[in-house]
């Protein structure tokens, strides 16, 4: 068994090699095979992986990879297919690869079931979960599989808990908030509502820029590079500079304004447009914000519902108590929207790519994309909001599988 450093450097060749490439008649078993064995040390593949075992659906057909000492189930694309998109099938329904792959799924002895359906198009992986068969797939792009080889551990190890890494993610995230959010709260004079407050507020944006410059939103240490060319005692007025022109749009903005200042883009939704009081920041302060925050911590792996905890993160115990404000993860999310909405949304974009007259067909999914457009969400007991960002995210996968 390879150690966990060896697989991230196979991982990373790995990746390295397939780039840009990928036929599924010609390349799919070499690929998984490669997979396998350079990156998760598997000595004899051929032992624990099947390729194209036959099943009945209408007619012959052949699943590209099934482990059943994992219940994993494979359906493979060539790297120019959309594995979100529906492929037109021998009887004239629309699949995506995923429905696809369920169909075959179905057709297995009981026993041998996949726990995990994994669709893959060489350049991206998506992972779904079985025990949670309505809910969104777990996305591994191949070009970052240097650093998240861990997530397809479960391949070969059937206790993996691959997808617990993002909140361990979340969970240093809150640490390091939390760090900032007492150094920060040392150096108000006060501890009044209005004090706490601008503290609240000044977290949250200091969070939005941290992961702004790792997410792309910002250029890649943008916010590091402006501002670690002040010293602390100037730290205060670079970030009040700096919240005014992220709230100003760029053709509103002085044309003798500072270069770095006018890098950034402007960031609507109301988040910098408050003013409020910022206290002087220490050395101390610096470094962790400079090095510890920015540099040494890569926020880009923190998914938007995660991100809501971060953001709740920087209340202090007695206000998110009183707010009533309580992270809910995405799977209890799920467990609530997918039998008030979800399901039936699905199962109604199911039954329309079944249909067969492509005509038919375009008309119904045009109707469809109206009614998804068309419904209103209200969340009255609304903290940072994962409720609706996950109902969101889901409307638009729904939408995206329209295309």
């Amino acid at each position: 068994m390879k150690t966990e450093k060896q697989q991230a450097a196979a991982a990373a060749a790995f990746a390295e090699r397939w780039k840009g490439r990928g036929y599924e008649k010609g390349d799919s078993q070499v690929f998984w095979t490669e997979l396998l064995t350079e990156v998760f040390g598997v000595e004899n593949p051929s032992t624990i992986i099947r390729y194209e075992e036959q099943v009945k659906v209408d007619n012959t057909n052949f699943i590209d990879g099934h482990i059943p000492s994992t219940k994993v189930l494979i359906e493979q694309k060539s790297i120019d297919k959309d594995l979100r998109k529906g492929i037109k099938q021998s009887d004239g329904s629309l699949l995506n690869p995923f429905q696809q792959a369920k169909r075959y799924a179905a057709e297995l002895p009981y026993s041998e079931r996949p726990r995990w359906i994994v669709t893959c198009n060489f350049a991206e992986f998506l992972v779904y979960d079985m025990e949670q068969p309505n809910g969104e797939p777990q996305q591994i792009l191949l070009e970052n599989l240097g650093k998240e080889y861990y997530r397809l551990q479960f391949l070969v190890y059937a206790k993996s808990d691959h997808l617990s890494k993002e909140m361990e993610v979340s969970i240093e995230a809150g640490k390091i908030v939390g760090r900032i959010y007492e150094a920060l709260l040392t150096q108000y004079d006060d501890n009044s509502p209005e004090a706490l407050r601008w503290l609240n507020i000044l977290c949250v944006r200091i969070v939005f820029c941290l992961y702004a410059e790792d997410a792309g939103i910002f250029s890649r240490d943008q916010f590091h590079d402006f501002l670690v060319t002040y010293e602390a005692k100037d730290l205060r007025r670079a970030l009040r500079d700096l919240f005014e022109v992220l709230n100003t749009p760029k053709e509103k903005r002085s044309k003798y304004l500072q270069e770095e200042l006018a890098a950034f883009p402007y960031t609507n939704g109301g988040l910098f447009e408050e003013e409020i009081e910022i206290p002087q920041f220490t050395e101390e302060l610096k470094q962790t914000l400079l090095q510890n925050a920015s540099l040494d911590f890569d926020w880009s792996d923190i998914s938007p519902t995660i991100f809501g905890a971060v953001f709740e993160s920087t209340l202090n115990p007695e206000t998110r108590r009183s707010g009533g404000m309580h992270y809910t993860s995405i799977e209890n999310i799920h467990k609530v929207i997918d039998p008030l909405f979800l399901n039936d949304l699905r199962r109604e974009l199911d039954e329309i790519l079944e249909e067969k007259v492509e005509k038919q067909r375009l008309k119904k999914l045009d109707s469809y994309q109206d009614k998804l457009a068309s419904l209103t969400f209200l969340d009255p007991a609304c903290g940072s909001g994962n409720f609706l960002t996950e109902t969101y995210l889901s409307l638009r996968r729904l939408e995206n599988a329209l295309q």
